[in-house]
């Protein structure tokens, strides 16, 4: 018979036990969080201190920057000690708490990237009721919908996984605590956890990423139809490859991971993946904001400027 002593702590293997390869992923990955804290942070920065960011696509891209940070935080920072001291003990509490805030932030921003896209399709395919439409009050309403979409489909997962009971087995082949891993360790029913990962999280996955392609499809069938010069096609384009990159970076990999049946076999190529949308998508989304977009680009400088010369002109 199977051990029913209830488990109250597991451990996460990590990544790799070469201890070359570590301290290599060490350095990787510590430059990458350093560089999302960093670019996201100096992004929220600038948008809330500069005056003539203070736009509908600003805000969001604020609260995209927000995001990430966050996102970034719930995973990589355990992830680093596991490189450094190997494989990390975790409590059931605290791996409840890493699955919630995981899946709370990385579906905020997936409805979020759809918000985004809407706000790019009325901005250039209906500019002349683009204040109308994306007023102040809309864009609060949007971005808490992004963001409550997020916690009640992040709940149901925690609130179901604390339900199931954990025992022999606790250790984890991953570098968090993710539903997967998780539901395979239980010896209790997971019929129900199987059916929200496999329906709704594909579901909400999709949905947002067809409703950002489709703005995208809108805004680039407007700009060829419509409007004949190149430099009036050139900043539209611009702004869209940006988000385009960004979308491409988080679902491609995010869908490739939940979009498919849950099956003990597809653990292993799980992890890789992960670390697309986990570690590596929050640290560039900075990068492409502020190499593809002059307006951030020229606040950043102005802002600089201004707290390295404080009374120059």
């Amino acid at each position: 018979m199977r051990n029913q002593t209830r488990v109250g702590e597991f451990i996460l293997l990590g990544i790799t036990d070469v201890q070359g390869l570590q301290h290599f992923c060490f350095i990787t990955f510590l430059l990458l969080y350093l560089t999302c804290l960093l670019g996201n942070g100096a992004i929220v920065t600038v948008v809330i201190c500069e005056p003539r960011l203070h736009t509908p696509m600003y805000f969001f891209l604020g609260n995209l920057s927000c995001l990430d940070i966050f996102y970034s935080t719930v995973t990589v920072p355990k992830m680093l000690t596991g490189f450094l001291f190997g494989p990390q003990p975790i409590s059931l509490g605290e791996c409840l708490a890493q699955l919630h805030f995981f899946h709370f932030l990385g579906s905020t921003e997936a409805v979020l990237l759809a918000t985004m896209a809407y706000d790019r399709y009325v901005a250039i395919c209906n500019p002349l009721h683009y204040a109308l439409v994306m007023s102040p009050r809309t864009c609060l309403l949007l971005a808490g919908a992004s963001w409550s979409t997020g916690f009640v489909y992040a709940m149901m997962h925690s609130v179901m996984t604390s339900q199931l009971s954990f025992c022999a087995h606790n250790h984890i082949h991953h570098f968090f605590c993710d539903i997967k891993p998780l539901l395979n360790l239980a010896c209790s029913n997971t019929s129900l956890n199987m059916s929200l990962l496999n329906i709704v999280t594909p579901t909400i996955a999709l949905g947002s990423f067809t409703l950002t392609v489709l703005s995208y499809l809108y805004i680039i069938s407007f700009l060829v139809q419509k409007v004949r010069s190149q430099e009036g096609r050139w900043k539209p384009f611009s702004t869209c490859a940006s988000h385009l990159t960004i979308v491409a970076l988080l679902y491609i990999p995010v869908l490739f991971n939940y979009a498919q049946p849950s099956s003990g076999s597809s653990l292993d190529r799980d992890v890789p993946v992960s670390f697309l949308y986990s570690a590596v998508t929050p640290a560039l989304n900075p990068l492409i904001y502020t190499l593809r977009n002059q307006e951030v680009t020229c606040a950043l400088k102005k802002m600089l400027w201004r707290k390295l010369f404080p009374e120059g002109k």
